[in-house]
Protein backbone atom coordinates (compact mmCIF):
# COMPACT_ATOMS: atom_id res chain seq x y z
CA UNK A 1 0.00 0.00 0.00
CA UNK A 2 1.24 3.47 -0.83
CA UNK A 3 1.18 6.06 1.87
CA UNK A 4 -0.77 9.25 1.46
CA UNK A 5 1.15 11.79 -0.59
CA UNK A 6 2.93 14.56 1.20
CA UNK A 7 2.70 18.15 0.12
CA UNK A 8 5.97 17.64 -1.76
CA UNK A 9 4.40 14.73 -3.61
CA UNK A 10 1.41 16.85 -4.64
CA UNK A 11 3.73 19.57 -5.87
CA UNK A 12 5.73 17.03 -7.86
CA UNK A 13 2.54 15.59 -9.30
CA UNK A 14 1.48 19.02 -10.49
CA UNK A 15 4.95 19.65 -11.91
CA UNK A 16 5.06 16.38 -13.83
CA UNK A 17 1.51 16.83 -15.10
CA UNK A 18 2.65 20.11 -16.60
CA UNK A 19 5.71 18.48 -18.14
CA UNK A 20 3.62 15.75 -19.72
CA UNK A 21 1.03 18.17 -21.04
CA UNK A 22 3.69 20.36 -22.66
CA UNK A 23 5.55 17.37 -24.05
CA UNK A 24 2.45 15.72 -25.46
CA UNK A 25 1.48 18.84 -27.38
CA UNK A 26 4.90 19.76 -28.78
CA UNK A 27 7.18 18.35 -31.45
CA UNK A 28 6.84 16.10 -34.44
CA UNK A 29 4.58 13.39 -33.08
CA UNK A 30 2.67 15.59 -30.67
CA UNK A 31 -0.79 14.66 -29.59
CA UNK A 32 -2.63 14.04 -26.36
CA UNK A 33 -2.65 10.33 -27.16
CA UNK A 34 1.15 10.10 -27.18
CA UNK A 35 2.65 7.45 -24.91
CA UNK A 36 5.18 9.43 -22.86
CA UNK A 37 8.08 8.08 -20.84
CA UNK A 38 9.64 10.38 -18.22
CA UNK A 39 13.18 10.08 -16.86
CA UNK A 40 14.56 12.49 -14.26
CA UNK A 41 18.14 13.78 -14.58
CA UNK A 42 19.96 15.81 -11.95
CA UNK A 43 21.25 18.57 -14.22
CA UNK A 44 20.84 20.22 -17.61
CA UNK A 45 22.15 17.69 -20.18
CA UNK A 46 22.88 20.39 -22.74
CA UNK A 47 25.79 21.75 -20.68
CA UNK A 48 27.88 19.01 -22.28
CA UNK A 49 25.86 18.33 -25.41
CA UNK A 50 24.31 15.03 -26.40
CA UNK A 51 27.00 13.50 -28.63
CA UNK A 52 29.14 10.95 -26.77
CA UNK A 53 31.30 10.39 -29.83
CA UNK A 54 32.89 13.81 -29.34
CA UNK A 55 32.20 14.58 -25.65
CA UNK A 56 32.69 12.42 -22.59
CA UNK A 57 30.31 12.19 -19.66
CA UNK A 58 27.16 10.54 -18.39
CA UNK A 59 24.64 12.64 -20.31
CA UNK A 60 26.21 12.35 -23.77
CA UNK A 61 26.27 8.57 -23.37
CA UNK A 62 22.71 8.52 -22.04
CA UNK A 63 21.37 10.33 -25.10
CA UNK A 64 23.67 8.96 -27.79
CA UNK A 65 22.69 5.39 -26.91
CA UNK A 66 19.06 6.22 -27.74
CA UNK A 67 19.67 8.42 -30.78
CA UNK A 68 22.56 6.72 -32.53
CA UNK A 69 23.67 3.26 -33.59
CA UNK A 70 27.03 1.55 -33.58
CA UNK A 71 28.19 -0.90 -36.23
CA UNK A 72 28.29 -3.71 -33.68
CA UNK A 73 26.09 -3.84 -30.58
CA UNK A 74 27.71 -4.87 -27.29
CA UNK A 75 25.43 -5.72 -24.38
CA UNK A 76 26.22 -5.09 -20.73
CA UNK A 77 27.19 -8.77 -20.38
CA UNK A 78 29.60 -8.43 -23.33
CA UNK A 79 27.60 -10.26 -25.97
CA UNK A 80 27.96 -8.94 -29.52
CA UNK A 81 25.16 -8.70 -32.06
CA UNK A 82 24.65 -6.98 -35.43
CA UNK A 83 24.09 -3.23 -35.42
CA UNK A 84 24.55 -1.14 -38.53
CA UNK A 85 26.83 -3.93 -39.70
CA UNK A 86 24.79 -7.07 -40.30
CA UNK A 87 27.95 -9.18 -40.49
CA UNK A 88 31.68 -8.74 -39.92
CA UNK A 89 34.88 -10.75 -40.20
CA UNK A 90 38.37 -10.28 -38.79
CA UNK A 91 41.16 -11.78 -40.88
CA UNK A 92 43.25 -14.56 -39.26
CA UNK A 93 46.22 -12.21 -38.92
CA UNK A 94 44.03 -9.60 -37.23
CA UNK A 95 44.91 -6.92 -39.78
CA UNK A 96 41.64 -6.59 -41.70
CA UNK A 97 38.12 -5.96 -40.41
CA UNK A 98 35.44 -6.44 -43.06
CA UNK A 99 32.05 -4.86 -42.31
CA UNK A 100 28.94 -5.79 -44.28
CA UNK A 101 26.49 -2.94 -43.77
CA UNK A 102 22.72 -2.99 -43.57
CA UNK A 103 20.97 -1.62 -46.63
CA UNK A 104 18.02 0.75 -46.59
CA UNK A 105 18.98 2.44 -43.31
CA UNK A 106 18.15 6.16 -43.10
CA UNK A 107 19.51 8.96 -40.99
CA UNK A 108 16.94 10.85 -38.96
CA UNK A 109 16.87 13.59 -41.62
CA UNK A 110 15.89 11.05 -44.28
CA UNK A 111 19.28 10.80 -46.00
CA UNK A 112 20.59 7.25 -46.65
CA UNK A 113 23.24 5.69 -44.43
CA UNK A 114 26.09 4.55 -46.70
CA UNK A 115 29.56 3.05 -46.77
CA UNK A 116 30.88 6.60 -47.25
CA UNK A 117 29.54 7.46 -43.81
CA UNK A 118 31.43 4.56 -42.27
CA UNK A 119 34.67 5.42 -44.06
CA UNK A 120 34.33 9.06 -42.93
CA UNK A 121 33.77 8.00 -39.34
CA UNK A 122 36.83 5.75 -39.18
CA UNK A 123 39.03 8.37 -40.81
CA UNK A 124 37.77 11.54 -39.15
CA UNK A 125 35.61 10.86 -36.07
CA UNK A 126 36.92 7.67 -34.45
CA UNK A 127 40.34 9.29 -33.71
CA UNK A 128 38.52 11.88 -31.55
CA UNK A 129 36.70 9.36 -29.34
CA UNK A 130 38.26 8.15 -26.08
CA UNK A 131 38.44 4.46 -26.97
CA UNK A 132 38.66 5.07 -30.70
CA UNK A 133 41.86 7.11 -30.48
CA UNK A 134 43.91 4.02 -29.59
CA UNK A 135 42.45 2.07 -32.51
CA UNK A 136 42.88 4.98 -34.93
CA UNK A 137 46.65 4.92 -34.41
CA UNK A 138 46.70 1.45 -35.95
CA UNK A 139 44.42 2.10 -38.91
CA UNK A 140 46.45 2.06 -42.13
CA UNK A 141 43.54 2.69 -44.49
CA UNK A 142 39.79 2.34 -44.91
CA UNK A 143 38.53 0.86 -48.17
CA UNK A 144 35.04 0.69 -49.66
CA UNK A 145 34.98 -2.58 -51.57
CA UNK A 146 31.29 -2.67 -52.46
CA UNK A 147 28.10 -0.66 -52.15
CA UNK A 148 27.65 -1.91 -48.61
CA UNK A 149 31.06 -3.29 -47.67
CA UNK A 150 33.89 -1.50 -45.86
CA UNK A 151 37.29 -2.94 -44.96
CA UNK A 152 39.39 -1.39 -42.23
CA UNK A 153 43.07 -2.22 -42.73
CA UNK A 154 45.36 -2.15 -39.68
CA UNK A 155 49.14 -1.97 -39.64
CA UNK A 156 49.23 -4.23 -36.56
CA UNK A 157 46.65 -6.31 -34.68
CA UNK A 158 44.54 -4.67 -32.01
CA UNK A 159 43.26 -6.84 -29.17
CA UNK A 160 39.95 -5.12 -28.32
CA UNK A 161 39.18 -4.35 -31.97
CA UNK A 162 35.52 -5.38 -32.02
CA UNK A 163 34.88 -4.01 -28.53
CA UNK A 164 36.25 -0.64 -29.62
CA UNK A 165 34.17 -0.61 -32.79
CA UNK A 166 31.12 -1.39 -30.67
CA UNK A 167 31.62 1.91 -28.81
CA UNK A 168 31.75 4.13 -31.91
CA UNK A 169 28.46 5.93 -32.58
CA UNK A 170 28.14 6.56 -36.29
CA UNK A 171 27.74 10.22 -37.34
CA UNK A 172 26.42 11.43 -40.73
CA UNK A 173 29.11 12.57 -43.14
CA UNK A 174 26.76 15.03 -44.85
CA UNK A 175 26.26 16.85 -41.52
CA UNK A 176 29.87 16.86 -40.28
CA UNK A 177 32.16 16.90 -43.32
CA UNK A 178 33.85 20.28 -43.75
CA UNK A 179 32.84 21.53 -40.29
CA UNK A 180 34.49 21.88 -36.94
CA UNK A 181 33.39 18.54 -35.55
CA UNK A 182 33.59 19.59 -31.91
CA UNK A 183 31.52 22.77 -32.26
CA UNK A 184 29.04 21.48 -34.86
CA UNK A 185 25.51 22.36 -33.71
CA UNK A 186 24.45 18.79 -34.47
CA UNK A 187 26.18 17.78 -31.25
CA UNK A 188 23.26 19.43 -29.44
CA UNK A 189 20.63 18.11 -31.86
CA UNK A 190 22.11 14.79 -32.96
CA UNK A 191 21.10 13.20 -36.23
CA UNK A 192 21.56 9.47 -35.89
CA UNK A 193 19.97 6.24 -37.08
CA UNK A 194 18.69 5.08 -33.68
CA UNK A 195 15.19 4.14 -32.46
CA UNK A 196 14.61 7.61 -30.98
CA UNK A 197 15.06 11.04 -32.57
CA UNK A 198 15.91 14.40 -31.06
CA UNK A 199 12.71 16.30 -30.27
CA UNK A 200 13.19 19.53 -28.33
CA UNK A 201 15.10 21.28 -25.57
CA UNK A 202 13.89 23.67 -22.89
CA UNK A 203 16.92 25.23 -21.14
CA UNK A 204 17.26 24.10 -17.55
CA UNK A 205 14.07 22.05 -17.75
CA UNK A 206 14.05 19.15 -20.18
CA UNK A 207 15.23 17.41 -23.32
CA UNK A 208 12.66 15.39 -25.23
CA UNK A 209 13.10 12.61 -27.76
CA UNK A 210 10.50 11.24 -30.18
CA UNK A 211 9.97 7.85 -31.75
CA UNK A 212 11.80 7.17 -35.03
CA UNK A 213 9.07 5.64 -37.22
CA UNK A 214 11.65 4.69 -39.87
CA UNK A 215 14.01 2.78 -37.58
CA UNK A 216 15.56 -0.22 -39.30
CA UNK A 217 15.11 -2.48 -36.24
CA UNK A 218 12.25 -3.11 -33.85
CA UNK A 219 10.24 0.10 -33.42
CA UNK A 220 9.89 1.93 -30.13
CA UNK A 221 6.63 1.49 -28.23
CA UNK A 222 7.26 4.89 -26.63
CA UNK A 223 6.09 7.90 -28.62
CA UNK A 224 7.98 10.49 -26.61
CA UNK A 225 10.65 10.38 -23.92
CA UNK A 226 11.04 13.39 -21.66
CA UNK A 227 14.27 13.81 -19.70
CA UNK A 228 13.27 16.31 -17.06
CA UNK A 229 15.73 18.13 -14.82
CA UNK A 230 15.16 17.36 -11.14
CA UNK A 231 18.29 18.32 -9.24
CA UNK A 232 17.14 17.48 -5.72
CA UNK A 233 17.78 13.76 -5.01
CA UNK A 234 14.95 13.54 -2.51
CA UNK A 235 12.52 14.97 -5.05
CA UNK A 236 13.60 12.37 -7.61
CA UNK A 237 12.99 9.59 -5.09
CA UNK A 238 9.60 10.99 -4.07
CA UNK A 239 8.50 11.34 -7.68
CA UNK A 240 9.65 7.82 -8.57
CA UNK A 241 7.93 6.15 -5.62
CA UNK A 242 4.79 8.15 -6.36
CA UNK A 243 4.82 6.85 -9.94
CA UNK A 244 5.11 10.36 -11.37
CA UNK A 245 8.35 9.57 -13.24
CA UNK A 246 9.44 6.29 -14.77
CA UNK A 247 13.17 6.23 -14.11
CA UNK A 248 16.02 8.07 -12.41
CA UNK A 249 19.39 7.55 -10.77
CA UNK A 250 18.82 7.71 -7.02
CA UNK A 251 21.13 8.20 -4.08
CA UNK A 252 22.22 4.76 -2.78
CA UNK A 253 20.80 5.67 0.62
CA UNK A 254 17.31 5.57 -0.94
CA UNK A 255 17.64 1.94 -2.02
CA UNK A 256 16.43 0.54 1.32
CA UNK A 257 13.13 2.27 0.68
CA UNK A 258 13.10 1.18 -2.96
CA UNK A 259 13.66 -2.48 -2.07
CA UNK A 260 10.45 -2.57 -0.02
CA UNK A 261 8.29 -0.90 -2.67
CA UNK A 262 6.63 -3.34 -5.05
CA UNK A 263 6.52 -0.85 -7.91
CA UNK A 264 10.16 0.30 -7.91
CA UNK A 265 13.38 -1.54 -8.67
CA UNK A 266 17.10 -0.79 -8.95
CA UNK A 267 18.29 -2.28 -12.23
CA UNK A 268 21.27 -4.61 -12.03
CA UNK A 269 21.93 -4.72 -15.75
CA UNK A 270 21.83 -2.48 -18.80
CA UNK A 271 25.15 -0.71 -18.20
CA UNK A 272 28.75 -1.83 -17.91
CA UNK A 273 29.78 -2.52 -14.31
CA UNK A 274 31.16 0.38 -12.30
CA UNK A 275 33.75 0.58 -9.56
CA UNK A 276 34.66 2.84 -6.68
CA UNK A 277 38.44 3.14 -6.61
CA UNK A 278 41.26 4.89 -4.78
CA UNK A 279 44.59 6.15 -6.06
CA UNK A 280 47.84 7.36 -4.54
CA UNK A 281 49.96 10.35 -5.55
CA UNK A 282 53.31 8.56 -5.56
CA UNK A 283 55.18 11.88 -5.49
CA UNK A 284 53.70 12.66 -2.10
CA UNK A 285 56.35 12.85 0.64
CA UNK A 286 54.52 10.16 2.57
CA UNK A 287 53.51 7.85 -0.28
CA UNK A 288 56.69 7.25 -2.27
CA UNK A 289 57.30 3.86 -0.66
CA UNK A 290 55.20 0.99 -2.11
CA UNK A 291 55.22 -0.66 1.32
CA UNK A 292 53.54 2.38 2.85
CA UNK A 293 50.96 2.51 0.07
CA UNK A 294 50.23 -1.18 0.54
CA UNK A 295 49.85 -0.66 4.29
CA UNK A 296 47.34 2.16 3.81
CA UNK A 297 45.35 0.15 1.29
CA UNK A 298 45.26 -2.77 3.73
CA UNK A 299 44.03 -0.45 6.48
CA UNK A 300 40.88 0.41 4.53
CA UNK A 301 38.01 -1.95 5.30
CA UNK A 302 36.60 -2.64 1.84
CA UNK A 303 33.80 -4.81 3.21
CA UNK A 304 32.63 -1.91 5.38
CA UNK A 305 32.69 0.45 2.40
CA UNK A 306 30.50 -1.90 0.37
CA UNK A 307 28.08 -2.55 3.21
CA UNK A 308 27.75 0.93 4.69
CA UNK A 309 29.05 3.68 2.41
CA UNK A 310 27.50 2.01 -0.63
CA UNK A 311 24.33 0.95 1.20
CA UNK A 312 24.93 -2.74 0.58
CA UNK A 313 24.85 -2.25 -3.19
CA UNK A 314 28.59 -2.55 -3.66
CA UNK A 315 30.42 -5.88 -3.86
CA UNK A 316 33.85 -5.94 -2.26
CA UNK A 317 36.67 -5.96 -4.79
CA UNK A 318 39.27 -8.67 -4.24
CA UNK A 319 41.35 -7.90 -7.31
CA UNK A 320 42.04 -5.35 -10.01
CA UNK A 321 39.65 -6.83 -12.61
CA UNK A 322 35.92 -7.47 -11.98
CA UNK A 323 34.39 -10.96 -12.25
CA UNK A 324 32.52 -9.83 -15.37
CA UNK A 325 35.90 -10.10 -17.16
CA UNK A 326 36.51 -13.57 -15.75
CA UNK A 327 38.87 -14.49 -18.59
CA UNK A 328 41.27 -11.72 -17.56
CA UNK A 329 41.13 -12.05 -13.75
CA UNK A 330 44.45 -13.05 -12.19
CA UNK A 331 44.04 -15.92 -9.70
CA UNK A 332 47.36 -14.90 -8.14
CA UNK A 333 46.01 -11.56 -6.91
CA UNK A 334 43.75 -11.65 -3.87
CA UNK A 335 43.38 -8.43 -1.89
CA UNK A 336 42.12 -10.31 1.18
CA UNK A 337 45.27 -12.43 1.34
CA UNK A 338 47.76 -9.92 -0.08
CA UNK A 339 46.58 -6.91 1.95
CA UNK A 340 45.07 -8.19 5.22
CA UNK A 341 43.73 -5.59 7.65
CA UNK A 342 46.23 -6.41 10.38
CA UNK A 343 46.55 -3.12 12.26
CA UNK A 344 49.58 -4.24 14.29
CA UNK A 345 51.49 -5.14 11.14
CA UNK A 346 50.34 -1.97 9.40
CA UNK A 347 51.50 0.22 12.31
CA UNK A 348 54.88 -1.54 12.31
CA UNK A 349 55.27 -0.91 8.57
CA UNK A 350 54.63 2.80 9.10
CA UNK A 351 57.07 2.91 12.03
CA UNK A 352 59.75 1.10 10.02
CA UNK A 353 59.25 3.57 7.17
CA UNK A 354 60.20 6.40 9.51
CA UNK A 355 56.67 7.71 10.10
CA UNK A 356 56.40 7.27 13.83
CA UNK A 357 53.62 8.93 15.79
CA UNK A 358 54.27 12.42 17.13
CA UNK A 359 53.43 13.68 20.63
CA UNK A 360 49.80 14.12 19.61
CA UNK A 361 49.65 10.61 18.14
CA UNK A 362 49.73 11.83 14.53
CA UNK A 363 52.16 10.47 11.96
CA UNK A 364 51.36 12.82 9.05
CA UNK A 365 48.44 14.45 7.23
CA UNK A 366 47.08 13.39 3.83
CA UNK A 367 44.94 15.45 1.45
CA UNK A 368 42.03 13.38 0.14
CA UNK A 369 40.35 14.53 -3.09
CA UNK A 370 36.93 13.39 -4.30
CA UNK A 371 33.93 14.53 -6.35
CA UNK A 372 31.23 15.88 -4.04
CA UNK A 373 28.29 14.89 -6.27
CA UNK A 374 29.11 11.17 -5.91
CA UNK A 375 27.46 10.53 -2.58
CA UNK A 376 28.66 6.93 -2.23
CA UNK A 377 32.22 8.14 -2.85
CA UNK A 378 31.80 10.90 -0.26
CA UNK A 379 30.53 8.36 2.27
CA UNK A 380 33.49 6.11 1.47
CA UNK A 381 35.89 8.99 2.06
CA UNK A 382 34.30 9.78 5.42
CA UNK A 383 34.78 6.19 6.52
CA UNK A 384 38.35 6.09 5.16
CA UNK A 385 39.13 9.20 7.19
CA UNK A 386 38.12 7.37 10.37
CA UNK A 387 40.07 4.23 9.44
CA UNK A 388 43.26 6.20 8.74
CA UNK A 389 42.88 8.06 12.00
CA UNK A 390 43.25 4.72 13.82
CA UNK A 391 46.77 4.60 12.41
CA UNK A 392 47.64 8.12 13.47
CA UNK A 393 47.12 9.55 9.99
CA UNK A 394 45.26 12.85 9.86
CA UNK A 395 43.36 13.84 6.73
CA UNK A 396 42.19 16.96 4.99
CA UNK A 397 39.20 16.44 2.74
CA UNK A 398 38.83 18.35 -0.51
CA UNK A 399 35.60 17.90 -2.43
CA UNK A 400 35.24 19.38 -5.89
CA UNK A 401 33.01 19.37 -8.96
CA UNK A 402 33.94 17.38 -12.03
CA UNK A 403 36.01 20.03 -13.86
CA UNK A 404 37.78 21.28 -10.72
CA UNK A 405 38.38 17.71 -9.59
CA UNK A 406 40.01 16.89 -12.92
CA UNK A 407 42.21 19.99 -12.75
CA UNK A 408 43.39 19.20 -9.22
CA UNK A 409 43.96 15.54 -10.05
CA UNK A 410 45.73 15.88 -13.39
CA UNK A 411 47.02 19.39 -14.01
CA UNK A 412 47.98 20.43 -10.47
CA UNK A 413 48.37 17.03 -8.78
CA UNK A 414 46.88 18.52 -5.61
CA UNK A 415 46.13 15.30 -3.76
CA UNK A 416 47.69 12.54 -1.73
CA UNK A 417 44.78 10.13 -2.04
CA UNK A 418 41.89 10.42 -4.48
CA UNK A 419 38.64 8.48 -4.62
CA UNK A 420 36.40 8.17 -7.67
CA UNK A 421 33.69 6.12 -9.33
CA UNK A 422 33.94 5.09 -12.97
CA UNK A 423 32.87 2.40 -15.41
CA UNK A 424 34.94 -0.71 -16.12
CA UNK A 425 34.23 -0.18 -19.83
CA UNK A 426 33.77 -2.67 -22.67
CA UNK A 427 37.16 -4.40 -22.27
CA UNK A 428 39.94 -4.55 -19.63
CA UNK A 429 42.39 -2.88 -22.03
CA UNK A 430 40.01 0.03 -22.49
CA UNK A 431 38.42 0.73 -19.10
CA UNK A 432 40.96 -0.68 -16.64
CA UNK A 433 44.50 -0.83 -18.04
CA UNK A 434 44.53 2.92 -18.66
CA UNK A 435 44.55 3.49 -14.88
CA UNK A 436 47.86 1.62 -14.56
CA UNK A 437 49.80 2.63 -17.66
CA UNK A 438 52.17 5.59 -17.76
CA UNK A 439 50.40 8.91 -18.36
CA UNK A 440 53.16 11.49 -18.82
CA UNK A 441 50.83 13.89 -20.61
CA UNK A 442 48.45 13.82 -17.64
CA UNK A 443 45.45 13.07 -19.82
CA UNK A 444 42.13 12.92 -17.93
CA UNK A 445 40.57 9.49 -17.54
CA UNK A 446 43.96 7.79 -17.16
CA UNK A 447 46.57 7.11 -14.50
CA UNK A 448 47.18 10.29 -12.42
CA UNK A 449 49.55 8.70 -9.89
CA UNK A 450 52.90 9.54 -11.62
CA UNK A 451 53.81 5.84 -11.78
CA UNK A 452 55.51 4.88 -15.04
CA UNK A 453 56.54 1.25 -14.77
CA UNK A 454 58.13 -0.46 -17.81
CA UNK A 455 56.85 -3.89 -16.78
CA UNK A 456 53.25 -2.71 -16.50
CA UNK A 457 53.43 -0.72 -19.72
CA UNK A 458 54.88 -3.72 -21.58
CA UNK A 459 52.14 -6.02 -20.28
CA UNK A 460 49.39 -3.55 -21.18
CA UNK A 461 50.87 -3.11 -24.65
CA UNK A 462 51.10 -6.88 -25.15
CA UNK A 463 47.39 -7.18 -24.40
CA UNK A 464 46.72 -4.72 -27.22
CA UNK A 465 49.08 -6.25 -29.77
CA UNK A 466 47.28 -9.55 -30.30
CA UNK A 467 43.74 -10.69 -30.97
CA UNK A 468 44.47 -14.04 -29.31
CA UNK A 469 42.33 -13.90 -26.16
CA UNK A 470 44.51 -16.36 -24.23
CA UNK A 471 47.61 -14.27 -24.90
CA UNK A 472 45.75 -11.11 -23.98
CA UNK A 473 44.70 -12.69 -20.69
CA UNK A 474 48.26 -13.74 -19.92
CA UNK A 475 49.51 -10.19 -20.50
CA UNK A 476 46.76 -8.63 -18.39
CA UNK A 477 47.49 -11.02 -15.54
CA UNK A 478 51.14 -9.94 -15.59
CA UNK A 479 49.98 -6.35 -15.36
CA UNK A 480 47.87 -7.16 -12.30
CA UNK A 481 50.70 -8.99 -10.53
CA UNK A 482 53.01 -6.00 -10.94
CA UNK A 483 50.26 -3.55 -9.93
CA UNK A 484 49.87 -5.47 -6.66
CA UNK A 485 53.59 -5.05 -5.98
CA UNK A 486 53.45 -1.30 -6.55
CA UNK A 487 49.94 -0.58 -5.19
CA UNK A 488 49.11 2.84 -6.55
CA UNK A 489 45.60 2.40 -7.92
CA UNK A 490 42.98 -0.15 -6.85
CA UNK A 491 39.22 -0.73 -6.86
CA UNK A 492 37.54 -0.89 -3.47
CA UNK A 493 34.20 -2.26 -4.65
CA UNK A 494 32.26 -3.09 -7.78
CA UNK A 495 29.19 -0.91 -7.72
CA UNK A 496 25.87 -0.60 -9.55
CA UNK A 497 24.21 1.95 -7.29
CA UNK A 498 24.45 4.52 -10.08
CA UNK A 499 22.34 2.33 -12.35
CA UNK A 500 18.81 3.59 -13.02
CA UNK A 501 16.00 2.87 -10.61
CA UNK A 502 12.69 2.30 -12.38
CA UNK A 503 9.01 2.52 -11.56
CA UNK A 504 6.63 -0.02 -13.08
CA UNK A 505 3.56 2.08 -12.29
CA UNK A 506 3.19 3.49 -15.81
CA UNK A 507 5.57 1.41 -17.98
CA UNK A 508 6.39 -2.30 -18.05
CA UNK A 509 9.47 -3.74 -19.75
CA UNK A 510 12.16 -1.28 -18.66
CA UNK A 511 14.02 -4.22 -17.13
CA UNK A 512 14.08 -6.24 -20.37
CA UNK A 513 17.47 -7.47 -21.64
CA UNK A 514 19.32 -4.96 -23.79
CA UNK A 515 21.34 -5.74 -26.90
CA UNK A 516 23.27 -2.51 -26.42
CA UNK A 517 24.60 -1.21 -23.12
CA UNK A 518 22.99 2.08 -22.02
CA UNK A 519 20.10 1.81 -24.51
CA UNK A 520 16.60 1.47 -23.12
CA UNK A 521 14.63 -1.53 -24.47
CA UNK A 522 12.23 0.79 -26.32
CA UNK A 523 10.58 -1.96 -28.35
CA UNK A 524 9.85 -4.07 -25.25
CA UNK A 525 8.27 -1.30 -23.17
CA UNK A 526 4.49 -1.24 -22.91
CA UNK A 527 2.10 0.99 -20.94
CA UNK A 528 1.07 -0.55 -17.63
CA UNK A 529 -2.39 0.93 -17.91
Amino acid sequence: MRTKRTRRGRVLAALMAGVLAISACAGESGGAEDKVYVYAVNGDPMTTGLNAQLTGGTYPILFSAQLMDTLIFLSDDYKMSPGLAKEWQVSPDGLDLTLHLREGVKWHDGKPFTAEDVKFNFEEIVPLQTFGALLAKRIKSVEITGASTVVVHLDKPYGPLLETVSQQYMLPKHVYAGTDYITNEANKKPIGTGPMKYGSYTPGQEVSLVKNPDYWGEKSQVDRAVYTVMADPNSRAEALVAGEIDGAVLDPSQQGRISTDENTELLTHGMFPQMVSMMFNTRSTYLKDPAVRAALFAALDRDAFAKTAMSGIGKTATGFVPPSFDWAVSPEVDFDKDFPRDLDAINKTLDDAGFERGPDGTRFTLNILYIFTLTEVGATVQMAQSMLKELGIATKLTSAGGAVYSEKLYKKSEFDLAFVRMTTGPDPSLGIANWYQCNKKRNPGSNPTHICDPEIDAAAAAALDTNDKAKRAEALKKMQARAAELMYYAPLAWFNGAFPTISTTRWQGQDAPRVMAERLPWSKMTPAR
